[in-house]
C-alpha cells in the first residue's frame, strides 16, 4: 500500500547558509558539543542533517515504508515573515531548489516574502506557474481573525486563480513578534494547548468567513486534524442553537478543507473522522521536528475501517495532488 506523508519540513535549499549568516533570530549557531543548534524566534533546537539533507529524509522514509512526501518550506521558523529585502531572494532560491527536488518521491510547498504581499503574490504565480509546485504555507497567525486575513487579500487572489494548495501552519505574521512562551511547562502549553487551539481557529475563520467560496480556487490544508475541532464542535453546534437559533453552526463547511493527522494519535484520527470523513483526512509527520512513523502511531491502531485506513494512507492525498498537477 501506497502512504503519502503531507506534512514535512525542509531547510535546505539555501537556508543554511543563510541562517547560518544571520546575527538576530532566526539564525544558525554553533552548539557546546560542535554540533549546530537553530536559534529560533521562539525557542532553540539541535540543527541536524535531518532538517536538511534530503537524503537523510529519504531514508528515514524508506525505513518507515513512506512512499512519497510533501516537504514545506520551514513556516514556523518565521524567514517568511521577516523584511521582504531580507528575504525574498533567498525564499525564491529556496523555491527554485524544491522545485528541483519534485518528482516520484517528493514534492513541496514554497515559502513566500510575506512582508511584501504584491510581492509575494508575484512568486505564488512563479511556483504555480514556472516551478509547478502544487502550493504554499501560510502562517496561520493570519486567520486568528478575519480581518488579519484580510491583510493577504492579494495572496490569496492569485491562490484561487492559480488553483493552489495552501497549508495554514503555525507562524507570525509579517512584522509580528511570535507569541511569548507560558511562564511554565511551555511545551505543553505553547506547544500543544495553545497551538491546538489556534488550529481550530484558523478553520474557524476560514469557514465563517466565507473564504471557502471566496477563493473557490484554494485547497485549505489545516494541520494537526483541525486542532480542537473534532473534540468541540459539538459546542459550536449547541452555542448557535442556543444563541443563534436561527443560524445553525455550518458543521458541513468543514468538510470542504483537508486535514493531516501530524503528531497525533489513533483516538484523535478516530473522531476526525467521524467528523471530517477519511476522504479530507491525510496522513502526516511533521518530520524531522517528530520522528514517529505515522502509520504506526496514529493509523494503524486507529478504530476505522480498512477502506477509511487505506484513504488516509494515501487516496485522500493523491487524489488532491493530482489535481494539482
Amino acid at each position: 500500500m501506497q502512504r503519502i506523508d503531507m506534512h514535512a519540513h525542509y531547510y535546505g535549499g539555501g537556508l543554511v547558509d543563510f541562517l547560518a549568516a544571520r546575527q538576530a533570530r532566526p539564525c544558525l549557531r554553533a552548539g557546546a558539543d560542535g554540533g549546530r543548534v537553530m536559534m529560533a524566534m521562539n525557542g532553540e533546537f539541535p540543527f541536524t542533517p535531518a532538517h536538511h539533507d534530503v537524503g537523510v529524509g529519504l531514508a528515514r522514509m524508506a525505513e518507515t515504508g513512506l512512499t512519497r512526501r510533501m516537504l514545506t518550506f520551514p513556516g514556523a521558523l518565521c524567514v517568511d515573515s521577516l523584511p521582504a529585502d531580507q528575504v525574498a531572494g533567498p525564499i525564491a532560491a529556496f523555491n527554485d531548489h524544491l522545485a528541483g527536488l519534485k518528482g516520484d518521491r517528493l514534492t513541496g510547498l514554497a515559502g513566500l516574502p510575506l512582508a511584501d504581499m504584491a510581492l509575494a503574490a508575484r512568486e505564488l504565480r512563479r511556483v504555480r506557474r514556472e516551478l509547478r509546485l502544487p502550493g504554499v504555507i501560510l502562517p496561520s497567525d493570519y486567520f486568528n481573525t478575519l480581518e488579519d486575513a484580510r491583510r493577504l487579500a492579494p495572496v490569496l487572489e492569485a491562490a484561487s486563480a492559480e488553483g493552489c494548495l495552501v497549508m495554514l501552519h503555525p507562524g507570525p505574521m509579517a512584522g509580528q513578534a511570535p507569541a511569548p512562551l507560558a511562564a511554565d511547562f511551555p511545551q505543553y502549553r505553547t506547544s500543544v494547548i495553545q497551538l491546538q487551539a489556534q488550529a481550530a481557529q484558523s478553520a474557524l475563520t476560514v469557514v465563517l468567513g466565507g473564504m471557502l467560496d471566496a477563493y473557490p480556487g484554494i485547497r485549505f490544508q489545516v494541520v494537526n486534524l483541525g486542532g480542537t475541532l473534532p473534540f468541540v464542535f459539538e459546542r459550536l453546534e449547541a452555542v448557535a442553537r442556543h444563541r443563534n437559533p436561527g443560524e445553525p453552526f455550518p458543521t458541513s463547511q468543514l468538510r470542504r478543507i483537508w486535514y493531516d493527522c501530524a503528531s497525533l494519535g489513533p483516538r484523535a484520527l478516530e473522531a476526525a473522522v467521524a467528523l471530517y470523513g477519511a476522504e479530507r483526512i491525510m496522513l502526516g509527520s511533521d518530520y524531522p521536528i517528530f520522528h514517529d512513523d505515522p502509520w504506526e502511531v496514529a493509523l494503524a491502531p486507529a478504530r476505522i475501517s480498512e477502506a477509511e485506513r487505506e484513504q488516509i494512507a494515501w487516496r485522500t492525498a493523491a487524489e488532491l495532488l493530482d489535481g494539482l498537477e
